[in-house]
C-alpha cells in the first residue's frame, strides 16, 4: 500500500480545505493510506512542509495542495513559480514523488472552485502512480 503525506495551504481554506477532503477520499479509493498531514499558512510555505514529510521513512510520496488566485499584483506568479520549483527539487533530491496539487496562478476564485476536485484527484493519482510505476520497480 502506498503511504502518503499531504500538505495543504490554509490560505483560501474555503477552497483548499475541500481539496484536502477530496484528496483523502481519492487516496482511499486508490487504496493508498494518508499517514501524515501538515497545514501551512500559504502555498509559499508548502515546500517546507513537503520537505518535512518527504524525510519521513513511513511516507512514500507527498501531495502538496493549494490555490494561488490572481491578485492586483504579480505576487501570485512569484508564489507559484517558487513553490512549484522547490516541490520538484524535493522530488529529485529525496527520490520520492512530491506531486503538485496547487491550482493557479492567474485563476479567479470561481475558476479555483471549479478545479477543486480535478487538482486534488490529479495530485493524488500522480503520487500513487509514480510510486507504483517508478519507485516500486
Amino acid at each position: 500500500m502506498v503511504k502518503l503525506g499531504i500538505c495543504a495551504s490554509e490560505f483560501h481554506w474555503d477552497i483548499v480545505g475541500q481539496m484536502l477532503e477530496y484528496a483523502k477520499r481519492h487516496a482511499e479509493f486508490l487504496e493508498a493510506e494518508v499517514v501524515a498531514e501538515r497545514i501551512v499558512p500559504g502555498s509559499f510555505e508548502l515546500p517546507f512542509a513537503a520537505k518535512k514529510l518527504v524525510e519521513r521513512d513511513d511516507v512514500d510520496a507527498v501531495v502538496a495542495l493549494g490555490a494561488v488566485i490572481e491578485g492586483d499584483t504579480g505576487h501570485h506568479e512569484t508564489v507559484m513559480q517558487q513553490a512549484s520549483r522547490k516541490i520538484m527539487d524535493l522530488s529529485l533530491e529525496y527520490g520520492k514523488p512530491v506531486s503538485l496539487g496547487i491550482s493557479g496562478p492567474g485563476e479567479t476564485r470561481m475558476e479555483a472552485e471549479e478545479r477543486i476536485d480535478e487538482y486534488a484527484r490529479r495530485a493524488i493519482e500522480a503520487a500513487v502512480k509514480t510510486v507504483k510505476g517508478v519507485v516500486e520497480e
